[in-house]
């Protein structure tokens, strides 16, 4: 089984690919979504394959169906901020859903194709925490 250290390690290697919305190629282009696949499924394969939908640029400012978190939702489980782990990750809302999928790097550390930076970054999590929806972990639970 793969490692926490191995995912961020993973995660860090897709810095500075430009942002590229409904595209997940190392060094060319990748959006939250795709990163978040390409880590999870494809490198470390503790996610299984399945399809990823098309989606609009803006879906998440016209829709009411929390599309994002109900993928989410089949794969991963909930859990809080201050439970998080490096190599779990975070979902913000942006326009009326949670929208935006974001790795950790560490409690405050995140990695995440960023639209408005135009590529993936690693910033501190208080630039947007004001927007944070919820926590995630694609691991099996662990020990207290």
């Amino acid at each position: 089984m793969v490692t926490r250290e191995q995912v961020v390690a993973e995660a860090r290697t897709w810095e500075g690919t430009p942002y590229h919305h409904c595209t997940g190629v190392k060094g060319a282009g990748v959006d939250c979504l795709y990163l978040l696949y390409r880590v999870y499924v494809d490198f470390a394969q503790i996610v299984p394959q399945f399809e990823l939908p098309q989606y609009a640029p803006q879906w998440f400012l016209h829709r009411d169906e929390e599309l994002y978190l109900d993928g989410i939702a089949r794969h991963a489980r909930r859990i809080e901020l201050h439970e998080a782990k490096p190599a779990d990750f975070a979902m913000f809302n942006f326009g009326r859903h949670a929208a935006h999928g974001a790795i950790l790097i560490d409690q405050r550390t995140i990695l995440h194709a960023y639209q408005p930076m135009k590529r993936v970054v690693v910033t501190d999590i208080e630039h947007i925490v004001r927007r944070l929806h919820s926590c995630w972990t694609v691991f099996p639970q662990e020990p207290g």
